[in-house]
């Protein structure tokens, strides 16, 4: 949210005035005036959170509906649901995506008074959801699922308030209080690779200054692009700061982001990224490419082509939204796009305490919105093991591409190099061009790619 644009701050402002000059008498060490801003600022970012825990969280003990006729693509996978194990493992597919959403309380962001992004963190949010996915591929043997049945005897009760699906977690849930005998400890469960490997990666992204993908990193490397703590940021400015956060890992020396300049992959660049002298194998890359889909909304002609690439197993999602609401697209079924919602606003999980809770990074109940009101600005990121993983990647989605080859193509492969010097954050430019074989055709955004999202 923006603060100069909303119209009911100045009533929250003067709410928020009287509440700390009333609460919070000064001292004789401080100034009352020190005191009144820094009350302020704390006592509206809480009101600001908690009013977007109404706002949003309420439409979340919702569930969709989804229809038995047709199957759920996700991320690569189909999905008959007319097939209970095919439901199950729909289930648990879904529910072993990390979901990256609002916090509260965590420590304060540099320069400011916020220990909470809700409002304005959702991009930042996404942007963590898609590189926690491209992570697990990353990490992860192919087709992992979180098993939250291990967690029982720990797990905390679910933020959204939604009465448990048995089915959901797996037969064991069914008697879960009734077999106190039974314990499964999480200290047992690190033993075991994989789980601590998904525990590590949810550390990477932990609301604290020290976690390399965690909200405080991405705000300061938004600095450079003259992006501050509670500022608006957009698909293709989250891609930018993704990349600048994974270069600056050192958790990863074996994983590159590349981020498409125009609308274009530029071979050679991504070849100059991942390739090392022999015998060293390729570096694995996540491909973000951010696009405008239209004007002030989706051109209807690129809905099949979204669904296509969603079609594809090197596909990592989707960081878009509808207007003023960001979202994660992560699948469709029929003309609804699936998604994760970061707007759900929860308290901070201090990750330095052993077998500290996962339930909160994980969402058991997927949601569905129409293509109709999806936003035309979004970011859609692939992923790529190797060398040769990268050029099956270029064939499948050269393919898919052509699909909106009767109005333009989302975006191209061109061999060669970027000509033009890369400006230190490309992420601000006002215009997005899109090419077609030789032709180009200039597409005015008429408002920045970055500026499309709010709350």
């Amino acid at each position: 949210m923006n603060p100069d644009a909303s119209p009911t701050d100045d009533l929250m402002d003067d709410w928020l005035f009287l509440s700390s000059d009333s609460a919070n008498p000064p001292g004789p060490a401080v100034s009352r005036q020190d005191l009144e801003t820094e009350d302020r600022g704390q006592l509206k970012s809480k009101f600001i959170s908690a009013w977007n825990s109404v706002k949003y969280g309420w439409s979340l003990k919702q569930k969709s509906k989804f229809s038995k006729r047709s199957p759920v693509i996700m991320l690569g996978q189909s999905y008959e649901l007319k097939d209970h194990e095919e439901r199950e493992r729909f289930r648990r597919s879904f529910a072993s995506l990390l979901w990256l959403t609002y916090r509260r309380g965590f420590p304060q962001l540099a320069g400011c008074s916020l220990t909470s992004d809700s409002g304005w963190g959702c991009v930042l949010r996404t942007g963590q959801t898609l590189l926690a996915r491209g992570l697990l591929l990353h990490l992860m043997p192919p087709g992992w699922t979180w098993s939250a049945s291990h967690h029982d005897h720990h797990a905390v009760k679910d933020d959204m308030d939604v009465p448990s699906d048995g089915a959901e977690r797996g037969a064991d849930v069914k008697e879960g209080p009734k077999k106190r005998g039974r314990k499964l400890s999480l200290g047992s469960l690190l033993d075991r690779p994989m789980e601590a490997t998904h525990r590590r990666v949810v550390s990477w992204f932990a609301d604290h200054p020290t976690a390399p993908f965690g909200i405080h990193q991405l705000v300061e490397l938004g600095k450079s692009s003259g992006k501050k703590a509670g500022d608006w940021y957009g698909p293709s400015m989250a891609a930018h700061i993704l990349r600048k956060a994974v270069a600056a890992s050192a958790d990863l020396p074996n994983l590159v982001v590349y981020v498409a300049q125009d609308c274009t992959i530029y071979l050679e660049d991504v070849k100059g990224l991942c390739e090392r002298p022999p015998p060293q194998p390729w570096r694995s890359v996540i491909i973000l490419v951010p696009v405008r889909l239209g004007g002030q909304d989706l051109n209807p002609s690129y809905i099949p082509c979204v669904k296509k690439l969603l079609t594809l197993q090197s596909c990592v999602g989707i960081i878009g939204g509808k207007p003023k609401h960001s979202l994660f697209f992560v699948g469709f079924q029929e003309d609804h796009l699936l998604y994760l919602d970061p707007h759900y606003c929860r308290p901070a999980v201090d990750i330095t305490k052993e077998n500290f809770p996962l339930e909160s990074f994980h969402c058991k109940y997927p949601r569905k919105m129409a293509f109709s009101r999806m936003d035309p600005s979004c970011t859609i990121g692939f992923y790529a093991k190797g060398q040769k993983e990268f050029e099956a990647l270029c064939t499948a989605v050269t393919e898919a591409l052509s699909t909106s080859a009767e109005t333009y193509p989302m975006f191209i492969f061109a061999e060669g190099k970027r000509q033009v010097e890369e400006p230190a954050d490309a992420a601000t430019n006002n215009t997005a061009y899109i090419q077609r074989k030789t032709a180009r055709r200039r597409v005015d955004t008429c408002s920045s790619m970055d500026e499309f999202v709010l709350l």
